[in-house]
C-alpha cells in the first residue's frame, strides 16, 4: 500500500510542478512552454537536475558560494533553468536574467501549491 501511495504523490508533485511552470510562463514574457505536457516534462527535469547535478555544482562553488552570502545559488538555479530549456524542445528561456527570474516566481509558486520536490515531509 505505501507504494502506490508514494507513486500517486510523486504524480500530484509532477501535475503540480507542471502546473507551477505554466504559470510562471504566463507571468513572464521571456519564458515560453508550447503545452501542457513540455511543462510536465520541464517540471520533471529540474526535478532530476536538482536532486542529481545541484548538489554537485553547490559542492564545486562552495568558495564564491560564502564569498556571495549563498546568492550564487541563484546563479546555479538559472543555469539550471537554462540547461534544461537547452534540453527540452517547446520550452524555451530567453537567457539569464529570464531563468533567474523564472526560477525565483516558480519557487514562489511551488510554495504557495505545496510543491516540495527532494524534500520529506
Amino acid at each position: 500500500m505505501g507504494r502506490s501511495n508514494d507513486a500517486i504523490n510523486i504524480i500530484i508533485q509532477l501535475v503540480l510542478g507542471a502546473i507551477s511552470v505554466l504559470i510562471a510562463q504566463y507571468i513572464l514574457p521571456g519564458v515560453a512552454v508550447s503545452d501542457f505536457f513540455t511543462a510536465l516534462v520541464v517540471a520533471a527535469l529540474l526535478t532530476l537536475l536538482n536532486l542529481t547535478i545541484k548538489p554537485i555544482l553547490i559542492f564545486l562553488t562552495i568558495p564564491i558560494t560564502v564569498l556571495t552570502l549563498g546568492l550564487f545559488l541563484l546563479a546555479i538555479n538559472a543555469i539550471l533553468i537554462l540547461l534544461a530549456a537547452e534540453i527540452i524542445p517547446g520550452f524555451s528561456v530567453d537567457g539569464f536574467w529570464w531563468a533567474l527570474v523564472f526560477s525565483l516566481i516558480l519557487s514562489l509558486i511551488n510554495s504557495l501549491l505545496g510543491v516540495n520536490f527532494g524534500r520529506n515531509r
